[in-house]
């Protein structure tokens, strides 16, 4: 989860599963990604884009793991965000998805664009989105908002040409009609 989480970043979840397809297949242990050559790394990830800096951010997060966590990804919000290339939301997925543990809300491009044109918050910084919602979104759906949210804006509220006339949030919104 962690692995794929970090080459998630400005990627398409279908090229991450690509990726990963072989990447899971040929790196098993912790140990392999501290221990690969960079080069090697960079070529197995070329394709998330912003490989380089992946390929810095696995091999130093693996190697942290190993010697900091007993090679064991760390299960709590202070030592995720210790590992090279791990902020609050990659910290968000990896506890909600590998150890279902909830102690925020992951705030990805998808969401941020979605709650600032639903108004819920002013914020440009995730963190601070973060933060916005979670005071207005009740504890119990806080694993399931960033789903919903995502899901919504890849398929209604999308970046470039919203589909406002089928929203089914077009009532409540207060951006309707003025970007699609």
């Amino acid at each position: 989860m962690l692995i794929a989480t970090l080459l998630s970043a400005q990627c398409t979840d279908k090229k991450v599963n690509e990726v990963t397809r072989n990447l899971f297949a040929k790196y098993r242990k912790v140990q392999d990604y501290a221990n690969v050559d960079i080069k090697k790394l960079e070529s197995d990830i070329k394709s998330t884009g912003f490989y380089k800096k992946k390929a810095k951010y696995l091999k130093q997060c693996c190697k942290m793991i190993i010697d900091t966590f007993n090679s064991k990804v760390p299960n709590n919000m202070n030592d995720l965000l210790q590992l090279p290339g791990v902020a609050r939301k990659t910290a968000n997925i990896v506890l909600s998805n590998a150890y279902d543990i909830v102690q925020g809300i992951a705030v990805d491009t998808h969401v941020k664009r979605l709650t600032q044109r639903l108004n819920l918050t002013q914020n440009k910084n995730p963190e601070k989105i973060e933060r916005d919602l979670m005071k207005i979104i009740p504890r119990e759906e806080w694993p399931s908002i960033n789903s919903l949210l995502i899901d919504h804006g890849r398929k209604t509220c999308t970046a470039k040409k919203p589909k406002c006339l089928i929203c089914v949030l077009k009532d409540l919104c207060p951006s309707f009609c003025k970007i699609g």
